[in-house]
């Protein structure tokens, strides 16, 4: 049976030799009964989706997560107490998590449709030897594929015709430039796709001229559909936030829970009523589940995706806002991301000896041709005037608006014209014949006649530089003189083009004459994807804050590591490794060295995916960015990936987890400032949540070994429960992002939400709060007699508490002071609103009934403040002590590297 052939097997064979393989007529292409048995065969020419489950079994799915079985089993113990508002507010927490872990996993699969629109929809291909037009999904392995400017190529396919046939294949490679395409074999040592010239991939673009191919690779057996086989099998990693939240769920709740049990089992064994002491346990049980968590986690990353868009960063999954905040590595893409993706000459060099440089970039009129660091009127110098005109008429390419219509390499040398007022001077020749680039030859030229003597013809030419000279027998002078060209001169012109070709710039030199083999040299135009502005400032700001940039690229060496120099990567030999190099390593080995290498060039998608699991491997937090369809994979396995909102491909934003919307590299130091900030809020709030449950638990506890009257009843300990979970609690995950969080390094994924340091705060507030208000509890209790105003006393100290330790948990290192009192506005409402809750269950009668309460005198209240503000001021203290230690330990870290430096 007839069978695919690889995408390297078919270059390495004739034509002639893939068309006997593929059984098949390359004249005739494939009869009508033969096509439909191979798509019977080999199926359709398209993607397909596995999508077994339905969607509302993947819903269902969710609630599996054991923080969320958690918070069932705690909405359905608020129902059988009849505390209604709680089962309600429990149950919105588990639909609002629900329900944004379920469209997470959605728009995972949508990023594999998005590869079905690179299918095209129709084709051109010749069966019992007519040309037909049909659906390309109905193609099939041996059909003949005609290809002309514009279509996009709807399979795999081996080139036996290729006249002046250019293919994009920038959505695949990521590289500008259109690569010219020939039906020679190729080396057989030759295993990149950017050097598979006698193929066309799936999906890429006709640019120009035409060629016919034979179908070697269809839907999922095309370079294409490797892509998308790795894309359907790597599954986006769990976020660090989703994997402490999880271990945290746990830990609360067996905690809690033992706890509680301990309550009941004693209060039993003292033969208290058992009913009681199971309502005070479920009372505990429900105060001490942590349903405000997912809320709160919910809501302040909610909060941190809308002041992200504001920056232009659209975030499509809630927890990797977060995740930002522990990336310490980012892999780019270069083409698009780091660069423009506009081709820019930026230096000229005329066969006169005068190197000039050009600012600006993009195909506009913004900006100078420089001689010695001064601007120049080009057409005042004839040799430099005479270097641009051959490049505005030897050229296709036309600029409106700022957007090209035609090649990127032409685009440059108009928009130089543009910037030297002469891209009009192409409308003083017409056109005669024009002999197209191709691989042979090496060159382009244009036989043209002036307007002004139309008796004569013109020669104009633009090539490599050895195939430009073969055909020259002159050069210009800085004179504007014709002279002989020496050899001498070559070599001048050749060491000229490479001092250029080693800064990464792509040379393209140029002539003119009247005659094709007897032509003037006029110089050098050396060409650049330059990196886009403000890219080389935010490396390096990202590097100095503990991320990695690493740059990932399919162009070559030379190009790759002058653009990593640019950009403050400071890439050598030693620091940058080929996709052929890649291959080589398995994960694990490449792991081991991926650590000193910055720029990896002549990478492919199977090469981007691989740096991307070494680099994990190595316990990194990987940031991918890209815009292209070669990036898709690595975008999706990545911790995080980012693509680009203006040149991104469909496939990469919907593979990706942000789109920076204005292109803008830099706007990644913003996410990262607020992922870092997202974080320290919901660690606040875990904070206050724990140092009021374990107040709480051992306030009950203490209570009941000391066999003492229970300080706080079962309404009393719920109204506690909804300032905990509720307003107050919430509003510190709004707290405004503390811009010093981006000088410190990367959050360890592995870093737990409770640290050491945090169970040291917590249990020091919780200590002042039940010590405090178990002495109060003692001393109302002084007269033998536990009344309405003991309770009342009681519980008001005890909310008292909650509302100075919100106030300290605001930041765990800086002083409330110092991020401004009045900073968070929802906070002061929050505190405002629950005080004034407080005073109505004190004073308004039917609250007293409810909650066992009665009014306390002014004196109590100035009691009760003066008390409970000391787990503030204690928090304070300790904040300013560190503060103090850690500058004293950064002014020693400094003294010593400047001892260092002096002494070096």
């Amino acid at each position: 049976m007839m069978r695919h052939m690889t995408s390297a097997e078919a270059s390495r064979l004739p034509y002639q030799q893939v068309a006997d393989v593929l059984e098949t007529d390359i004249v005739r292409g494939l009869s009508v009964h033969e096509a439909e048995l191979r798509r019977k065969n080999h199926g359709a020419n398209e993607f397909e989706i596995s999508n077994d489950d339905p969607l509302w079994k993947k819903y269902l799915r969710q609630f599996k997560e054991p923080l969320n079985l958690l918070l069932l089993c705690s909405a359905a113990i608020s129902l059988l107490m009849k505390q209604f508002d709680d089962a309600i507010s429990i149950s919105a927490a588990i639909i609002i998590v629900v329900t944004v872990a379920f469209v997470q996993e959605y728009r995972s699969e949508k990023s594999l449709e998005a590869l079905t629109k690179l299918v095209p929809p129709k084709c051109h291909c010749i069966r019992d030897g007519t040309l037909e037009t049909f659906l390309a999904r109905d193609l099939v392995p041996g059909d003949i594929v005609i290809l002309n400017v514009g279509d996009r190529v709807p399979a795999d396919l081996r080139l036996f015709e290729a006249n002046d046939l250019s293919i994009d294949e920038s959505s695949f490679t990521g590289e500008p430039e259109p690569v010219l395409k020939s039906s020679d074999t190729t080396n057989p040592s030759v295993n990149a796709i950017v050097h598979l010239t006698n193929l066309a991939f799936m999906g890429t673009l006709v640019r120009c001229g035409n060629g016919k191919g034979i179908v070697i690779g269809t839907g999922e057996n095309s370079e294409f559909g490797e892509v998308f086989k790795m894309m359907e099998s790597e599954e986006a990693p769990k976020t660090p936030l989703q994997k402490s939240m999880g271990v945290l769920g746990k830990q609360l709740s067996f905690y809690s829970f033992c706890i509680i049990g301990f309550i009941m089992l004693c209060g039993w064994l003292q033969g208290r009523a058992i009913l009681d002491m199971f309502t005070i346990g479920v009372s505990l049980a429900v105060a001490a589940i942590p349903e405000g968590l997912p809320i709160v986690v919910t809501v302040t990353l909610a909060i941190g995706v809308m002041r992200m868009a504001k920056k232009e960063a659209i975030v499509k999954k809630l927890p990797i806002v977060e995740t930002l905040g522990c990336v310490n590595v980012i892999c780019s893409d270069k083409t698009g991301t780091l660069t423009k993706n506009e081709m820019t000459a930026t230096h000229l060099y005329t066969s006169g000896g005068q190197v000039l440089e050009v600012s600006g970039v993009g195909y506009n009129s913004t900006g100078e041709i420089m001689l010695d660091h001064a601007a120049i009127r080009a057409h005042t110098n004839r040799s430099i005037q005479k270097l641009i005109e051959v490049g505005v008429i030897c050229n296709n390419a036309h600029i409106s608006g700022g957007q090209l219509q035609g090649q990127p390499t032409e685009g440059a040398l108009l928009a130089v014209a543009m910037k030297a007022n002469l891209d009009k001077v192409r409308y003083e020749y017409e056109r005669v014949h024009e002999w197209p680039f191709n691989s042979d030859t090496k060159y382009m030229v244009v036989k043209c006649t002036p307007l002004y003597d139309q008796t004569t013809h013109v020669f104009f030419m633009k090539g490599s530089l050895e195939a430009v000279l073969r055909l020259c027998s002159k050069f210009l002078t800085s004179a504007g003189t014709e002279e002989a060209l020496l050899p001498r001169h070559e070599q001048q012109f050749k060491q000229q083009a490479v001092d250029m070709g080693s800064s990464g710039l792509r040379v393209l030199a140029l002539a003119y004459g009247p005659h094709e083999t007897s032509m003037v040299f006029v110089g050098l135009v050396g060409i650049i994807d330059p990196p886009r502005e403000g890219v080389r400032e935010a490396i390096m700001l990202l590097q100095h804050s503990g991320v990695r940039v690493k740059m990932l690229t399919g162009d070559a060496e030379e190009t790759a590591l002058s653009i990593g120099h640019k950009l403050g990567l400071y890439a050598t030999d030693r620091e940058a490794m080929s996709g052929d190099q890649i291959e080589q390593y398995d994960v694990e080995r490449l792991s081991n060295l991926i650590d000193h290498i910055s720029v990896f060039y002549r990478v492919s998608p199977r090469h981007k995916l691989k740096i991307v699991k070494a680099l994990q491997k190595k316990g990194h937090v990987v940031g991918m960015t890209g815009d292209g369809v070669n990036d898709a994979v690595a975008l999706k396995s990545a911790d995080i990936g980012i693509s680009m909102g203006t040149t991104g491909t469909d496939v990469s934003k919907e593979a990706a987890d942000m789109i920076l919307v204005d292109d803008n590299f830099a706007t990644i130091l913003s996410a990262i400032e607020e992922g870092k900030g997202i974080f320290y809020n919901i660690r606040n709030f875990v904070s206050f949540q724990l140092s009021t449950s374990i107040a709480a638990l051992t306030l009950i506890t203490l209570s009941t070994i000391m066999q003492l009257p229970n300080p706080l009843n079962a309404m009393q300990i719920l109204w506690i429960n909804i300032i905990m979970d509720g307003p107050p609690a919430q509003s510190l995950g709004v707290e405004p992002v503390d811009h010093d969080v981006l000088k410190q390094p990367p959050r360890s994924s592995k870093e737990r939400i409770i640290t050491k340091s945090l169970l040291i705060n917590v249990i020091v507030s919780a200590a002042f709060i039940v010590a405090g208000t178990l002495w109060i509890f003692w001393k109302e209790l002084s007269d033998g007699k536990i009344t309405r105003r003991d309770t009342t006393m009681t519980f008001t100290c005890f909310v008292f508490f909650d509302m100075f330790n919100a106030l300290a948990c605001r930041s765990q290192t800086k002083s409330v002071f110092t991020i401004g009192l009045l900073s968070n506005k929802m906070f002061l409402l929050a505190v405002c609103g629950s005080l004034i809750g407080q005073l109505l269950v004190i004073y308004a009668p039917p609250l007293q009934v409810i909650f066992q309460t009665e009014g306390l005198y002014l004196f109590d209240f100035i009691f009760l403040i003066m008390l409970t503000s000391s787990v503030f001021v204690v928090s304070e203290i300790r904040k300013f002590v560190e503060q103090t230690f850690q500058r004293r330990r950064e002014k020693e870290e400094m003294m010593n590297s400047q001892r260092i430096e002096n002494y070096v």
